[in-house]
């Protein structure tokens, strides 16, 4: 599994979206759209699991909606009383060491890259970022 399993409640009337995560009790996130509330899960996740690290909780592996099903207590209630969507969010750490690597590119598309960025590592960090975050 790429990512742990978030349940976005649609908030009735609204096109905002509330987020919980089973395998993490207590991580929350919302957003007014879909789009954001995916974006701001991926940053409550991310900030959950840097505090537990920092508090030496142990990380759990993330569920199979499956499993969740089976062992969640709170999945009658979620599937009995919500309108939701299930959707994979993966962990991004906040920040980490930056690592030089050697990266093969087509021509043509660095020059597209250049020609809106004089920094291309963290153009293709942002790029990469946004492709775990869809």
């Amino acid at each position: 599994m790429n990512g742990y399993i978030a349940l976005f409640e649609s908030i009735k009337g609204k096109d905002s979206f509330s987020v919980v995560f089973p395998d993490f009790p207590g991580c929350i996130s919302a957003g007014d759209t879909y789009e954001e509330a995916v974006a701001m899960a991926h940053e409550a996740l991310s900030a959950h699991i840097a505090l537990m690290k920092e508090d030496g909780d142990k990380i759990p592996n993330p569920r199979t909606l499956k499993q969740i099903k089976e062992t969640w207590q709170d999945w009658k209630e979620w599937k009995d009383n919500y309108n939701f969507l299930i959707g994979s969010v993966a962990y991004l750490p906040l920040k980490s060491p930056a690592k030089r690597v050697n990266v093969m590119i087509d021509e043509a598309l660095l020059s597209k890259i250049d020609s809106v960025t004089n920094n291309r590592s963290a153009f293709l960090s942002e790029a990469a970022k946004q492709m775990f975050v869809r």
